[in-house]
């Protein structure tokens, strides 16, 4: 029986150990998916600030702008709109969605927005502005007809929209709200569309393009851009972080694998009884074995995947360390049920669980000190310390009543260990118990033989909400579970 229980703990600390593979590959592409979408986003972000860059050339030689001192913020607004358009645009990864090219600096059209000709209007007072777009409307019979549009300050509009609606405005006269009224209305006659339509809102307000004051404005925009970045980058973090979504996707794949194995065992063990599976040997009750043994594989790989990726993700456990602590998570389960049922000695349990264990101790070592050198008469000791540590943990969910005897050589054992440790290596071992016990109960109760599934959901559903999982992504119930395998 030994042999034969050797070979099953054999075979699930290989299973295990190739699931963390999987589990560890899955989290390299991840981490390497996020520096690429981190890095992308630094080139828009240096994209953006070279469209900014060269609105501040521009306005950096106010002897090219067009127009006397008063007049030359208008020719600064079309560049402002432009390039921060450009610039917003190119920060969330778009093509640039307004440009100058093969517009004429003096044409009828100052730039194109998605392809559509738009005329700025940056003039002092509203009914100054609106008189303009009139002026213009007049000399081009097409414009404000074809599509076409004009662009007023933003504060201008927000004001005309007020009048509009028939809002009493502070600091507007009754005499310019009705000129404004009658203004609009001339504007939709001479467009045969909605004032909307023909007249939208710029980027920039009046103010903002004086000359006096558009570096400020461009130091703004800037900073607009900066914290957009900020929020963008953060997005990307948090789509990239650990997720149900994830592990539900690891689960998957470690019930597979670990199906696929534990079928590929069986038909070896039974070729080894004399059965080929090619030559007609197996009955039909080798083939209900078989799928026994599918199931069987398919919830343990499921178990091991998900428990793998929970401690490598939430934990920051290596995927080797993870998989040795959930390998020796179903060796210990294993081994519990068989005492429980009489098969195997408190001693034999103590025995075999201590070898269990012993795997992810050494691991957790490797994983943990790194260069360090650990003398090799205290080694012994050092993965004897955590592996007791580990199996008096797991081995709680089988202690019932009657067993203090047992419970007390555990602890015994382990005193024993750790008092042969010299107190320089202490730390290791804490700083690798740290690790193991980062997530409290969890690798206890996930094989707690005692649990039944309700209370497994439960569990999970009470760890995702402690991580803040929205509630519309927590699987609730089994049909819940159902669906989301299905979908």
């Amino acid at each position: 029986m030994n042999e034969k229980m050797h070979s099953g703990l054999d075979d699930i600390h290989q299973t295990t150990q190739v699931i963390a593979g999987v589990v560890a590959a899955e989290n390299l592409s991840t981490a390497q998916e996020l520096e690429r979408a981190l890095n992308s986003q630094d080139r828009a972000f240096a994209q953006a600030l070279r469209e900014i860059n060269h609105v501040r050339e521009f306005v950096g030689t106010p002897e090219n702008i067009l127009g006397n001192s008063q007049t030359k913020h208008g020719e600064i607004a079309e560049q402002v709109e432009v390039g921060v358009r450009r610039a917003q645009d190119l920060l969330n990864h778009q093509s640039p969605s307004a440009t100058f090219e093969g517009v004429g600096r003096t044409a009828p059209v100052d730039y194109r927005i998605d392809g559509v000709d738009v005329q700025s209007k940056f003039v002092n007072g509203l009914n100054k502005n609106l008189s303009s777009v009139l002026d213009h409307m007049k000399q081009y019979d097409h414009f404000g007809r074809d599509g076409s549009y004009y662009h007023i300050p933003k504060d201008h509009y927000e004001l005309i929209q007020r009048i509009s609606a028939g809002e009493t405005v502070e600091g507007i006269s009754s005499a310019t709200a009705q000129k404004v009224q009658q203004q609009i209305r001339n504007i939709e006659q001479l467009s045969g569309k909605s004032f909307n339509e023909v007249v939208k809102p710029g980027i920039s307000e009046y103010a903002d393009v004086q000359q006096g004051k558009i570096h400020e404005t461009l130091e703004n925009h800037e900073k607009g851009l900066d914290q957009e970045q900020k929020n963008l980058k953060e997005s990307i973090r948090l789509e990239h972080q650990p997720s149900m979504e994830a592990m539900a996707k690891v689960a998957l794949q470690g019930a597979a694998i670990a199906a696929t194995l534990k079928v590929t065992f069986k038909i070896y063990e039974k070729y080894k009884q004399g059965k080929n599976l090619f030559t007609g040997d197996f009955t039909s009750a080798d083939w209900r074995d078989l799928g026994v043994t599918a199931v069987e594989g398919g919830i343990t790989g499921s178990i091991s995947g998900a428990s793998i990726y929970a401690l490598t993700n939430f934990a920051q456990l290596s995927a080797p360390f993870a998989g040795s602590v959930v390998s020796a998570g179903f060796a210990i389960s294993e081994l519990g049920r068989r005492y429980m049922a009489g098969e195997i000695t408190a001693d034999q349990l103590l025995d075999l669980g201590q070898i269990a264990c012993a795997e992810a101790a050494i691991v957790g070592i490797s994983a943990t000190v790194g260069q360090a050198l650990i003398p090799v008469p205290v080694l012994g000791a050092v993965v004897g310390t955590i592996a007791g540590r580990m199996l008096m943990s797991l081995c709680k969910p089988f202690l019932v009543k009657g067993s203090t005897k047992f419970q007390a050589k555990l602890e015994a054992n382990y005193r024993q260990s750790l008092a042969k440790i010299d107190h320089a290596y202490h730390e290791v071992i804490n700083q690798i118990i740290a690790k193991y016990e980062l997530l409290g109960e969890l690798t206890k109760a996930a094989f707690d033989p005692a649990k039944n599934t309700a209370l497994r959901l439960q569990a999970s559903i009470a760890l995702a909400e402690a991580y803040n999982v929205p509630q519309s992504e927590i699987i609730h119930n089994i049909d819940e579970l159902d669906a989301f395998m299905l979908s």
